[in-house]
């Protein structure tokens, strides 16, 4: 079953090999050395798992992945692409730092929790808006989400710039968060939300194959018209697949603001809920899976900067890297093909969801 996520990984690090030995016949004054790529690859590992700060420091990056993971897989599950995790991770963050700045030096035990309940309804509205669109107006989610995530970076800028700007500051950014950043459990920066991502994943999971809504989630994606004759209300059960997504999201955005940078630029943004959607398709939209695609991700995250030190390959190798694996899981029918995996299926509701519900609308009628 998971031949596929295996061989693209494999298939990305050949490419990723090809691209150091080209680069090295590019560059001037530079010995070719056919051993180069495995020297990079090695030392990527050390940085990952080398020692006690490089696995934090995988966990780190590895955190938000999983939660951003969970959330485009829970919407694979429903036969819905929430391409729009990057505009709902946006959204959590700034909830969270708005509530975080707020509550800044108030105890810890009410600072923390608020900020992380606000980051993720701010998530969840975000995540609601495009559900309801789908399910009222039979609007496509793909389209509505991208259109969110330009609205949320406006969103950011338009509040950091304005009313949560720091005074004094000499370009736009927010207070720090003070009492509610994530308490450190481990290592340098080892903070809280890797067990919130460890608790989600374990939620998510008790939700999709042990109760009755989990079960309506995954009829509605395998088959809407089957659903809604078995008496379920797909429209419904998108808008709440939807919201639930969004906010998963959101927690993402909050766990990397109240963890990691603890304030907000007008321009802040990262690729986390774009890479979330790698995630998710490499995991099988399954939440161990994503799990263990969000650990590989954060790994190579981490591991990234001693790669950059020990072998000189720049560690935007690690993009190069992801967007291959990408690339592979989506040209999964004809690798198939091409490998002769007759019997291997993709194993996530990825392209066929992409596909399928592109222009389809029997999920909400």
């Amino acid at each position: 079953m998971a031949a596929l996520p295996l061989i693209s990984i494999a298939l990305a690090l050949v490419v990723g090999a090809a691209i150091i030995l080209v680069s090295t016949l590019l560059l001037p004054n530079r010995p070719f050395d056919v051993l180069l790529p495995v020297r990079a690859y090695v030392a990527m590992f050390q940085g990952a798992f080398g020692s006690v700060d490089g696995i934090v420091n995988t966990l780190v990056s590895a955190t938000p992945l999983v939660l951003g993971g969970l959330s485009v897989g829970f919407a694979f599950k429903a036969g819905l692409f929430n391409i729009g995790a990057q505009g709902q991770f946006l959204l959590g963050a700034l909830g969270a730092v708005a509530a975080g700045v707020a509550l800044s030096d108030a105890p810890p035990l009410v600072a923390v929790p608020g900020a992380l309940v606000v980051g993720m309804l701010a998530g969840a509205l975000w995540g609601f808006i495009p559900g309801a669109l789908k399910a009222i107006a039979g609007a496509h989610e793909v389209v509505t989400t991208i259109m969110l995530n330009y609205i949320a970076v406006s969103v950011i800028a338009a509040a950091v710039s304005g009313p949560l700007d720091q005074p004094g500051s000499p370009s736009p950014i927010t207070a720090d968060v003070g009492n509610a950043m994530l308490p450190i459990i481990v290592g340098r920066n080892g903070h809280l939300g890797i067990i919130l991502a460890i608790v989600a994943t374990a939620l998510v999971g008790w939700l999709l194959y042990r109760t009755t809504w989990g079960f309506e989630v995954r009829t509605v994606g395998a088959n809407p018209d089957a659903a809604r004759y078995a008496g379920m209300r797909p429209r419904l059960l998108v808008v709440l697949t939807m919201t639930l997504a969004g906010l998963l999201a959101g927690a993402s955005g909050a766990v990397v603001v109240l963890g990691v940078t603890h304030v907000m630029t007008a321009s802040f943004g990262t690729t986390v809920g774009f890479d979330s959607i790698a995630v998710a398709l490499l995991g099988r939209s399954d939440p161990v899976g994503i799990v263990a695609a969000a650990l590989l991700f954060g790994a190579m995250r981490a591991g990234g900067p001693l790669m950059q030190i020990k072998a000189g390959i720049p560690a935007e190798l690690v993009d190069v890297l992801q967007a291959t694996i990408l690339l592979f899981l989506i040209a999964s029918p004809y690798v198939r093909r091409r490998l002769g995996l007759r019997g291997a299926k993709a194993g996530v509701e990825t392209t066929d969801t992409i596909t399928r519900t592109y222009g389809g609308e029997a999920a909400v009628r």
